[in-house]
């Protein structure tokens, strides 16, 4: 079932999705002080490609992280977040949709704070 949810997924937005996240990371990846920025991009991306079977685990809480974090949420994070629980609402109405919400749910989280987070395979 999460070969399944990953290709749908994929096809319907997953990769495009997946390259803003990849030409994003390395536009920031570009300048020294965006490096920290572009591996959180490229992890986003990682993610946007198929995130069925993963799960988003807590690294370290460091207090670099958390600036960090408090940093991302206002340039980048709380945009993106909203967007995926857009995403996540339109994907509810449906019976089918509700697993593909899930998934939005679980991006708007890792969107909204994404330092001192990784994601394991399940």
């Amino acid at each position: 079932m999460t070969l399944l949810g990953n290709i749908i997924w994929f096809i319907f937005g997953g990769l495009i999705e997946a390259i803003g996240w990849w030409i994003a990371g390395i536009l920031w990846s570009i300048t020294i002080i965006g490096i920290p920025i572009g591996k959180q991009c490229f992890k986003m991306a990682k993610m946007q490609i198929a995130p069925f079977g993963k799960e988003i685990v807590e690294k370290n809480n460091s207090s670099i992280g958390l600036i960090a974090n408090i940093i991302w949420i206002i340039v980048f994070g709380w945009e993106l977040a909203v967007i995926n629980l857009i995403s996540a609402l339109i994907f509810g109405i449906t019976i089918i949709g509700i697993p593909f919400a899930k998934q939005s749910l679980k991006l708007a989280y890792l969107s909204l704070m994404p330092f001192g987070k990784d994601i394991r395979k399940l």
